[in-house]
């Protein structure tokens, strides 16, 4: 099979064409043929630092190489001697082992028929493979970890990036009221989506324009920016950092002013968030933007197009059909 393979940390140039033998799947694993592939900025992160890969796929060290990626939607062909729930010819989509090494960029997946879901039949694989990493990022975010409700006010920062799109139309779902913040020209695309209200973030600053938020989904890297994201939040309320970690002394003692609950959110593979976003892609409560589709030997470019931090919805990689 065909499988694109990475040997060491660094630029597109490592990730390295390769021939491999199909994976042999365990008792609770399906075998899947990938009809299409997402890519996530975590994927250029783990491509291009060490550290981020030892972390995030739990590497040993002595790994000859490794096989990047964890969101696909494609067609099973064979199933493990435990597996229930899926068939020979079920097309399925979801997030394979994430933490650890999916291993997606590749013909075949092996995935633990937990991490899985029936993709709708609705919708087209390249659109099932791009609601997984960052569709369940935004599920949790708000839903298991948020514990957003119907009549709540909720932030979603970065609103036209894969996970913001996703949580603008999932939050608007449960019947919050959403306000969304992107730069100019995604104005429309985010109102588009389902908020309320958009904020220009070259133009406000987000703790003058909100300072009540229930619930606020921070998206950004930086210490300054998890601090005015806490002046979001109204007191008692809840700060999910998608990137950003709460161990600053600074920005602990600046939450509990704030009487904060605060998350640092890292989504987990799980098939049971799957099928619910499903049901909202099935029933049309939930849509992919996909920004830009390339082939499997184009993963190098999908890659430097993700890192540019101007993709709106998602970047998808088309296997042949």
């Amino acid at each position: 099979m065909k499988a694109i393979i990475l040997k060491q940390a660094g630029g597109v140039d490592k990730l390295l064409p390769a021939e491999l033998p199909e994976p042999t799947v365990r008792p609770s694993e399906v075998l899947i043929k990938v009809k299409a592939i997402s890519i996530n900025p975590v994927d250029t992160s783990v491509r291009s630092n060490g550290e981020w890969m030892k972390f995030v796929l739990g590497l040993r060290g002595d790994e000859p190489y490794v096989i990047l990626g964890w969101d696909i939607s494609g067609v099973v062909t064979e199933v493990g001697a435990d597996v229930k729930k899926f068939m020979a010819g079920d097309e399925v989509f979801g997030l394979v082992n994430f933490p650890g090494q999916g291993k997606a960029y590749a013909e075949f997946v092996a995935a633990e028929e937990i991490h899985m879901a029936l993709k709708p039949v609705n919708i087209s694989h390249q659109e099932a493979a791009g609601a997984t990493l960052a569709a369940l990022t935004a599920w949790q975010a708000l839903v298991t970890y948020g514990q957003l409700i119907a009549g709540e006010k909720v932030l979603v920062q970065a609103a036209a990036g894969g996970v913001g799109h996703y949580a603008v139309q999932i939050a608007r779902h449960l019947g919050a009221y959403v306000i969304g913040t992107g730069s100019a020209g995604n104005k429309e695309f985010i109102l588009g989506l389902g908020a309320h209200e958009f904020i220009d973030y070259h133009q406000q600053r987000i703790e003058a324009a909100v300072t009540d938020a229930d619930l606020t989904i921070d998206a950004q890297r930086d210490t300054d920016h998890i601090k005015r994201s806490i002046r979001t939040v109204r007191d008692g309320g809840r700060l999910v950092a998608l990137v950003n970690r709460f161990d600053d002394p600074t920005i602990q003692a600046d939450a509990a002013a704030k009487k904060l609950k605060t998350i640092s959110h890292l989504v987990s593979s799980s098939g049971e968030d799957m099928r619910a976003i499903a049901q909202l892609l099935k029933n049309g409560s939930v849509k992919t933007h996909i920004y830009q589709q390339y082939s499997f030997d184009e993963i190098p470019e999908a890659h430097l197009q993700i890192a540019t931090g101007r993709t709106r919805g998602k970047i998808i990689i088309v296997l042949d059909q």
